[in-house]
């Protein structure tokens, strides 16, 4: 309970998160009373980063850098908006549309985020959508990232139990689209109820969308090389990620929008971030380890068939259990210390390791954009400047949304292994 109590207290005072692991897990040791396990801490730090699965994280991010200040989500953006300019809300289809795209690319729901409040919020803010509506669809729309692939949240989990990461992407595919038709459902209604979105303003034009879709063609390319050679086995998914970054250079320099003395700034801003997720990553592996260490799977599978061995609700229990962790805790983090704890009670029910892995992935993704501590939902309102309780508020509906979808899935694993299946 001490060490319980001890990451719990950290959380709420601000700790992050990182650091909210490493003083968790070196509490744990202690409390475990073995000196000889203090030798072994800077080993399993280092263990959890020995992987080249990894390699793959950088990579998306950086390419998402890239991608921004070379000016191809611009492009992206326009292309779409020219196909619904003449719909009242188009601008909102428009933003869940680049949202998908920008998910087959760069694999993260902060970077989606922070590129859209960028590239969308001033027009959004032009057109005379509500500033909170603008915020929260950014957000929702964001946690496609880690769904579409490739997902830097499914090479981790890939990295973590040994699932083959391509199957988690091919099982991705088809919630991805559900999530995005489910985004766009909710804006068709609010629409319809609410009137929020200003009329059109201009009218549909084939010419403007041809020099529009010419313009896009090589950024469309990028997800379309990088799925297609993971597909047919050209590269793997961690290779990808170079993939990526190779493409965004050469479309950049394509377009004559990437300036190159900028490179530098970008790789630095690429280099912090993935070096936050790293140290996570070092940290959270103490945690995970001494949970190992002391039982808490056995625990956790002892109590949970004590209250039932009814397999659905064993699936609900974990469901209920991921829903709270991703909505509190960074799905890295989540993932590290819970993995260990959850993959045995899939296996005890009978569940398929990567139904198991996608559910998992999705709901602590979710978690993302569930008010009050989603992580996107800060990044949204820092970057964007809107404020985080407007946000929140207006985000409720996509979040429900996703949520349903979700939990839809977690019974229904002939739609998520479909395209496992069929690419088998």
């Amino acid at each position: 309970m001490i060490v319980v109590l001890i990451f719990v207290v950290c959380l709420l005072i601000g700790v992050p998160i990182a650091f909210v692991l490493g003083l968790t897990g070196l509490a744990h040791v202690a409390y475990l009373g073995d000196p000889s396990y203090y030798g072994a801490i800077i080993n399993r730090m280092f263990a959890g980063l020995n992987s080249t699965g990894l390699l793959a994280i950088p990579f998306f991010i950086i390419a998402g850098e890239l991608m921004n200040e070379g000016g191809i989500t611009k492009r992206l953006f326009a292309l779409f908006r020219e196909l619904v300019i003449q719909i009242r809300g188009g601008l909102a289809y428009a933003v869940v549309i680049v949202s998908a795209v920008l998910a087959a690319i760069l694999g993260s729901a902060n970077a989606v985020s922070s590129i859209l409040c960028k590239v969308a919020i001033p027009e959004m803010k032009e057109d005379g959508y509500p500033e909170e509506f603008s915020g929260a669809l950014i957000a929702s729309s964001a946690v496609l990232g880690p769904i579409i692939p490739p997902s830097t949240t499914f090479v981790y989990y890939s990295v973590l139990t040994g699932v083959s990461v391509r199957a988690l992407f091919l099982a991705g595919i088809v919630p991805g689209i559900l999530l995005a038709l489910g985004f766009i459902s909710v804006i068709f209604i609010q629409g319809k109820i609410y009137h929020l979105y200003p009329a059109p303003t201009q009218k549909f034009n084939f010419s403007r969308l041809g020099k529009a879709f010419v313009a896009a063609i090589p950024a469309l390319l990028i997800p379309i090389i990088m799925m297609g050679g993971i597909l047919t086995g050209i590269f793997t998914p961690t290779e990808s990620g170079v993939v990526a970054v190779v493409a965004s250079i050469i479309v950049g320099l394509f377009y004559k929008t990437l300036d190159l003395k900028k490179l530098p700034g970008a790789l630095v801003r690429a280099g912090m971030v993935s070096a936050a997720l790293l140290i996570i990553i070092a940290f959270g592996n103490i945690m995970s380890w001494t949970l190992a260490i002391a039982g808490v799977k056995q625990v956790v599978m002892t109590t949970v068939l004590a209250i039932t061995t009814n397999k659905y609700l064993i699936l609900l229990i974990c469901i209920a259990l991921m829903i709270a962790v991703g909505c509190v805790m960074d799905a890295t983090a989540a993932m590290l210390v819970f993995i260990p704890v959850l993959t045995p009670l899939a296996d005890l029910i009978g569940m398929d390791p990567i139904h198991f892995g996608l559910v998992y992935c999705l709901l602590i993704t979710v978690g993302l954009v569930t008010p009050p501590v989603g992580m996107t939902l800060f990044v949204t309102s820092n970057v964007s400047g809107i404020s985080l309780s407007k946000i929140c508020k207006a985000v409720l509906p996509f979040a429900a949304v996703a949520m349903l979808i979700t939990i839809a899935l977690a019974y229904l694993p002939q739609v998520v292994m479909w395209l496992p299946t069929v690419f088998a």
